[in-house]
């Protein structure tokens, strides 16, 4: 055969020829290595003989940061070419023009950027300008890991991401901990979340070997009506594909327990280039053609029908396949064959066309619209945290995999091979080929068992105690406890238009407590200087001050019906203080080290202490105000290794979380005084802890400058943001938080949003205690200047 191609550009004939015999005599060696090696040689010698082309700079004042070579990463194809970054722009030439000749992007549209294993090398990077779309911008494989670093460290820090504190309007670095808060809150739908775990987990639209992989949520493809509340309709959410059918199951167990080592239960895996292109075939033809040598597959094999891929997937012998995020999209392409390609005839005689739908579906459209509210239903909301667990998570591998029937082949798994221990440049391109053709294994995102969905179900059971500990009988009750929650919302959504509003200095060390009576009529504070003092509020006078001993004192609190107040001390006591009689009622000679912190509720009290305890004790009120009280019975010892700082308890009293002096926070389960979760959050001392209002989560803060938000369920950490000095101090709501630096600012955070949206200055030296009223509309802070602060909401 002959061919004739005519060029759009004179005088390039001989270049083109070259290059053609060149690639003519790569393609004739014998081993595929060395094909591979001189088709490398070949470009990297073009790539050497050009530049970029700075006439292609947006503007003439730009600055030239570095220049490197790399490629275009596109499905099946990659594009060899110049990179090239500026201090404005980034830009990417290829060396053969196309898809276009210049691909450029403005650093400031940047909103994430991701480092990338491309080929199971630590080559790639892919940069997005928007948040919450599947397809990036561009995809860029570099050739020396160092290149692709130093592009990403120039990025990152343009946009403010490796620097200690990330500018207010520039984006955060994204982390999968910080998506699991904003999606257990509701903030991220279930199809956001699961795009922003392929992305993290290295899945990309451009790497077919690495596509986004999404579950299979519908189980019922024969009804003819669609019924999101019948859990029925649904597919086991905890068990992959494989293990969805008993009989199936019992089968590969068997061949599994045969096997010799490596085992493995599945031999092909639930997402390969293979498996994409069977469900894109209609709009991407070519690349099928590409990957099956210019031919489609056999017309029974293509995907014709939901419902008969579905029943594969749970009868095929080797058909374990998930699906693709085009499954919950918009675009309904993909299921209709409107390209008009000839893919066949099927042994019953009809010709392969438009994807059969299920009889729940009127039109493709349809079909999708039913998808996304399917994946979008409180069955699936409560249940797709057990698939994650699966595919980015803690059953991903290991023990947990094989109890969860989920163990793919070894070369499925990052890690499986090192490709650079192999020496034969044959059997390494071999391997790598069939690396990136059987299925890769999401990189895991989860090494402990992921949290659970906060749906509106779970929500009305768990609202906080305290708020509506009153069951209210009348509507005028309702209404005030209405009210009491919405001027809370409201405070929240204003917390960064805090104002000062007096401040006075009545200690002579640094204030350590902070109690208010009901009526906010009076404050009383401890300090290091020794004292417990009364303040009024509506006086603006000093109406007590009262010294136990000659010891700091730690702490204080109110007792209900404010007639005593409690404070601990360094000196290892607590002590009660009678208000009505002016003198100390009683005192509790607890510890064997100084009391660091108290809690109360119901006639308990819980004490830390830097002896490596906290203690329960049981504290029922005198009869008769001024009476001494006599006994307090230890109800509980919850032991640490180290000096325990700080504690908090949940609204219903029924956890505590404490923090120690070197950086581990505990969960306990106070009704059988157990540890639930113990987790080494900080480098350093735990200065403050508390559960969020719903007691989901609870936010830690650090000597180290860190916010930590634990998922109480799991244990898992799923949120961490740095200041540069320690926050001291906090209160939250359970997704801003006003916290009290070591400085003296005052910071509010955006805890989903990843930022801190206010600083407001304060004292001139750490901020050490905080306390804010019930409808949060006031806040009053003590500092180690001796200041006490009163601050109020300006709406």
């Amino acid at each position: 055969m002959e061919y004739v191609f005519e060029l759009d550009v004179s005088g390039k004939v001989e270049g083109v020829v070259e290059t053609l015999l060149q690639l003519h005599r790569a393609s004739c060696l014998d081993k595929l290595g060395d094909q591979t090696a001189m088709i490398t040689a070949i470009l990297q010698s073009r790539l050497a003989r050009t530049s970029f082309d700075k006439n292609r700079f947006q503007s003439v004042s730009e600055k030239l940061h570095m220049e490197c070579k790399a490629e275009m990463v596109t499905p099946l194809v990659t594009n060899p070419g110049h990179v090239c970054i500026t201090d404005t722009n980034l830009y990417f030439q290829p060396l053969n023009g196309y898809p276009k000749p210049m691909v450029q992007i403005t650093l400031h549209d940047v909103r994430r950027i991701y480092k990338r294993r491309h080929g199971l090398m630590p080559l790639g990077l892919e940069v997005f300008c928007t948040e919450d779309d599947l397809c990036s911008d561009v995809y860029l494989k570099f050739y020396e890991r160092q290149d692709r670093d130093d592009l990403y460290f120039y990025i990152a820090t343009y946009l403010g991401l490796v620097s200690p504190v990330p500018p207010e309007h520039h984006v955060a670095e994204r982390t999968a901990e910080g998506y699991t808060l904003q999606w257990q809150r509701g903030l991220l739908s279930n199809y956001q979340y699961l795009l922003h775990l392929n992305t993290l987990a290295d899945r990309s639209c451009n790497d077919l070997s690495q596509y986004p992989v999404f579950p299979w949520v519908i189980g019922d493809y024969s009804s003819s009506e669609l019924d999101l509340s019948n859990p029925g309709t649904f597919r086991d959410l905890s068990k992959p594909v494989g293990a969805l059918n008993k009989e199936r199951l019992e089968r590969l167990l068997t061949r599994y327990q045969e096997m010799p080592e490596p085992k493995f239960m599945y031999g092909s895996h639930y997402s390969s280039p293979g498996y994409v292109l069977f469900y894109l075939v209609r709009i991407a033809p070519e690349y099928m053609l590409c990957l099956q040598n210019g031919r489609f597959d056999n017309a029974d094999r293509m995907f014709n029908s939901i419902a008969e891929t579905w029943k594969n997937c749970l009868d095929g012998a080797t058909d374990f396949k998930e699906l693709i995020p085009e499954f919950y999209g918009d675009d309904v392409s993909f299921l209709v064959n409107s390209l008009k390609l000839d893919l066949g005839k099927r042994q019953g005689g009809q010709m392969v066309d438009d994807v059969e739908l299920p009889p729940w579906a009127r039109s493709p459209e349809d079909f999708l619209q039913k998808s996304r509210d399917a994946l979008e239903s409180d069955y699936v909301s409560e249940h797709l945290h057990e698939w994650i667990d699966l595919v980015f998570g803690y059953k991903q591998k290991g023990r947990d995999a094989v109890g969860a029937h989920n163990v793919f082949h070894p070369l499925t798994y990052e890690g499986g091979v090192d490709l650079n221990s192999i020496e034969d440049p044959d059997e390494k391109v071999a391997m790598l080929t069939q690396i990136l053709e059987f299925g890769q294994t999401p990189k895991q995102l989860f090494v402990t068992p992921h949290p659970r969905r906060i749906t509106p179900k779970f929500k009305s059971l768990s609202q906080p105690s305290r708020y509506n500990a009153s069951t209210a009988d009348t509507p005028g009750e309702e209404s005030f406890e209405d009210l009491t929650e919405e001027s809370r919302t409201l405070a929240w959504s204003n917390i960064t238009r805090l104002q000062l509003h007096e401040q006075h200095r009545i200690h002579k060390e640094a204030v350590t407590g902070i109690a208010v009576s009901r009526s906010g009529s009076s404050v009383f504070t401890t300090s290091q200087d020794s004292t417990l003092k009364m303040f009024s509020k509506e006086s603006k006078m000093l109406q007590r001050s009262i010294s136990f001993s000659n010891m700091a004192l730690s702490s204080c609190l109110l007792l209900p019906g404010d007639a005593t107040v409690v404070s601990s001390s360094w000196d290892n006591n607590v002590y009660f203080y009678s208000i009505a009689f002016g003198r100390r009622q009683d005192t509790l000679m607890g510890h064997d080290d100084a009391v660091s912190k108290i809690c109360w509720h119901d006639n308990r009290l819980y004490s830390a202490s830097w002896d490596s305890t906290v203690k329960v004790w049981s504290g029922v009120p005198a009869e008769m105000p001024g009476s001494r009280r006599h006994q307090f019975d230890l109800l509980a010892e919850l032991e640490h290794d180290v000096s325990v700082d700080t504690i908090s308890l949940s609204a219903a009293s029924t956890l505590l979380v404490s923090g120690t002096k070197e950086g581990t926070v505990t969960i306990w389960d106070l009704t059988a005084a157990t540890i639930l979760h113990q987790i080494p959050c900080h480098s350093g001392t735990v200065c403050d802890t508390a559960f969020s209002p719903d007691s989901r989560h609870v936010l830690s803060a650090g000597a180290d400058g860190c916010l930590n938000v634990v998922d109480v369920q799991t244990g898992m950490l799923i949120s961490s943001m740095t200041s540069e000095e320690p926050q001291r101090c906090f209160l939250w709501d359970g997704n801003s938080v006003l916290s009290g630096s070591q400085s003296g600012e005052l910071l509010v955070w955006d805890l989903l949003g990843g930022k801190i949206r206010e600083r407001i200055q304060g004292h001139t030296g750490a901020v050490t205690c905080m306390w804010m009223n019930d409808q949060c509309s006031s806040v009053i802070t003590g500092g180690e200047d001796r200041q006490l602060m009163f601050w109020k909401l300006q709406y």
